[in-house]
């Protein structure tokens, strides 16, 4: 099946030797977007920024150029922090990104903070990505050395500082305010919203968060101007996204494609499909925090409205497929579990909902469950969405969620398979059953405590909540 063509604005020659260099960048027209911003003012950009129609690609999918003008003006510090902290499983777009071509995104972070008058930046990069930390020293080191960042940049009047913050490998700290607490030597935990960190974010200044590809993107609309690269895409979902495709294909990797282009092309154009004589089980649109999808799901357009009218979202833009060679509990215990270990805590519903839903598939895995706990798990992921400080609760139980509506018979034939290789007879099933109502009714206590800390309009879907920031 041939792919659509689309234009490589991020990827165009990603591969090219030495690109991670100033020089090479230079040579390609590097920082040249950045002297045609200077030359305009800050209004100008914001406008060629909302012209654009860019919605942040770290998961929440909220408007780069509105997110930018919220931050008040006045001569105070304000703040510009890259979210580089990728560690929504199924995500590796931003590490090429940063690895390949940084002076990219240092380009597009200048841009940026002109834009919204910001004259301090961080780059917070997920722990593990050591590599990547150390290429954007590098080229942090070559721009300043350049002047593309320091003190009046070009004779424009604008200065900015900018500083690499290497994280300690916590998922939650993706989550746009752990991540500010992170940054101010705390606790990664997330903070109540309102405040909002437009108005109160980074040492309690005004505080602009977007994630690498957002970021990177900026150099390629002052180049193209707004409208037209608002051309590219569909309404709604305008530009190009870089996909990670990864699981049961045959050429995973990254791809950067039009969005709204059919997800059938994504996965058996781009990346061949499932291995010989194995068909698509499910899909994860947007990484393991996405409910799934089916595989007659395929033909829906990949763009952010029409997965979320789908059931579930583009976040990261990471796909993960599942071929059907795999049982759906092994999916669920996976995703669970990665979940509750990377629960902060400090909210009720996430912290004992992750532990009672992997508890509950381990019931079913050993044979000890009856189909009175997958309703039971239902019961936790609907008392877990919308009642938590952030969404790493809804991440597990979205998808968990999904799973259990989707694939019931699956798993009420493995627990049923798992019983019989235990050898429970009537009177254990009885027990069993006794067990699992305790459990339901400690399951509604437990949802029935909430955070009492939710704050208005803030659930899974909601401009702003989702993991990985925009």
């Amino acid at each position: 099946m041939a792919a659509t063509a689309t234009p490589k604005l991020l990827l165009a020659d990603i591969d090219e030797p030495g690109l991670h260099t100033r020089e090479v960048y230079e040579r390609r027209g590097g920082y040249d977007s950045l002297r045609a911003a200077l030359q305009m003012s800050p209004e100008e950009v914001l406008r060629e920024l909302e012209a654009s129609g860019l919605r942040g690609r770290g998961g929440a999918g909220f408007a780069m150029g509105k997110k930018a003008s919220f931050l008040p003006k006045g001569a105070m510090d304000k703040y510009l922090v890259c979210n580089a902290d990728e560690s929504e499983p199924g995500t590796f777009k931003d590490r090429e990104l940063m690895q390949k071509t940084p002076h990219m995104l240092l380009e597009g972070i200048v841009i940026a903070s002109y834009a919204a008058g910001a004259n301090r930046g961080f780059i917070y990069v997920r722990g593990e990505y050591d590599l990547q930390a150390d290429v954007l020293d590098a080229a942090l080191a070559e721009a300043r050395a350049a002047g593309y960042v320091g003190e009046d940049i070009f004779g424009s009047g604008h200065s900015l500082s900018l500083v690499i913050h290497r994280g300690a490998g916590a998922y939650i700290c993706g989550e746009e305010t752990a991540l500010l607490d992170s940054l101010e030597g705390k606790r990664g935990n997330p903070r109540l919203k309102p405040p909002f960190p437009a108005n109160q974010g980074l040492y309690q200044g005004p505080t602009l968060i977007n994630n690498v590809e957002t970021l990177a993107t900026v150099p390629v609309i002052i180049r193209m101007g707004g409208e037209e690269y608002a051309e590219l895409g569909v309404e709604g979902s305008t530009g190009t996204k870089l996909v990670s495709v990864s699981g049961h294909v045959r050429r995973p990797g990254n791809y950067e494609i039009e969005l709204g282009i059919p997800s059938r092309e994504i996965v058996y154009g781009l990346a061949g499909g499932p291995p010989e004589g194995r068909e698509v089980k499910c899909w994860f649109p947007g990484g393991s925090s996405a409910p799934v999808l089916m595989p007659e799901d395929l033909d829906v357009p990949y763009d952010f409205d029409s997965l979320g009218k789908a059931g579930s979202m583009l976040g990261s833009g990471a796909i993960i497929v599942i071929d059907d060679s795999t049982p759906i509990l092994d999916v669920a215990l996976k995703v669970a579990k990665f979940y509750r270990h990377e629960s902060c805590g400090k909210c009720t519903p996430c912290r004992e909902g992750t532990n009672w839903t992997v508890k509950m598939l381990e019931r079913i895995e050993s044979g000890e469950a009856t189909p009175m706990d997958l309703e039971i798990m239902a019961s936790v992921q609907e008392h877990i969405i919308g009642n938590c400080l952030c969404v790493l609760g809804d991440a597990m139980a979205m998808p968990i969620g999904s799973m259990i509506a989707k694939f019931r018979d699956e798993f009420e034939s493995h627990i049923e398979d798992a019983r019989a290789k235990r050898g429970l007879g009537d009177a254990a099933a009885s027990e069993v059953a006794l067990g699992a109502q305790g459990a339901e009714e400690s399951g509604h206590r437990l949802a029935a405590q909430g955070t009492g800390a939710q704050a208005p309009g803030e659930h899974a879907g909601a401009p702003g909540t989702q993991k990985g920031g925009a």
